[in-house]
């Protein structure tokens, strides 16, 4: 079903709310991790703040980014190898940095696969697998060719905002 808008926001009125702005808002509501993607490319290291991650496969380890095609750097991750850096709770100007919104110089690892953020919650540098036409979005598999993690609260987005999700419990690691 199609979320319709209350009534007295209909066409003509100040408080008239396009349909995409319910899309985007209904999307939003699906509370996500933070990532920065980084790659070299001709012009020098990039990166790009998404929230579309995940997890695809096991066997082969496979993940998904999905970049806006009106993003600056998107035509020049193409084909290139990346790392999918997932942000600590602390890093929220890391997020806005590879935004848009440029602040301090990040702090880079050179990377065996790719070049990746320092102190990072988790990452996995990966290679190019496939790439799917997601209509305004690029839909970018990457086969993992290494990873790591960290402990520590994760960098949610939900509504428009930064939040903190917290960590519960340590991972099975900690049962050997």
């Amino acid at each position: 079903m199609i979320a319709k808008a209350p009534r007295g926001f209909e066409p003509g009125s100040r408080l008239y709310r396009p349909p995409a702005q319910y899309l985007r808002g209904s999307f939003g509501r699906f509370a996500t991790g933070v990532a920065v993607v980084t790659f070299e490319a001709s012009s020098g290291r990039h990166g790009i703040t998404v929230n579309s991650f995940t997890s695809v496969s096991m066997e082969p380890p496979l993940v998904l980014v999905s970049i806006a095609r009106n993003t600056v750097s998107h035509d020049e991750l193409a084909g290139k190898n990346f790392t999918v850096n997932v942000l600590g709770a602390e890093q929220e100007s890391l997020a806005m940095h590879f935004a848009g919104k440029p602040n301090q110089e990040p702090k880079w690892v050179e990377g065996d696969i790719a070049p990746r953020l320092a102190g990072t919650l988790s990452w996995f540098a990966c290679t190019p697998w496939a790439a799917y036409d997601g209509g305004d979005h690029t839909l970018y598999l990457g086969e993992v060719q290494d990873y790591d993690y960290r402990n520590g609260d994760t960098l949610g987005f939900v509504s428009g905002r930064f939040t903190v999700i917290p960590e519960f419990l340590p991972g099975h690691e900690s049962l050997l």
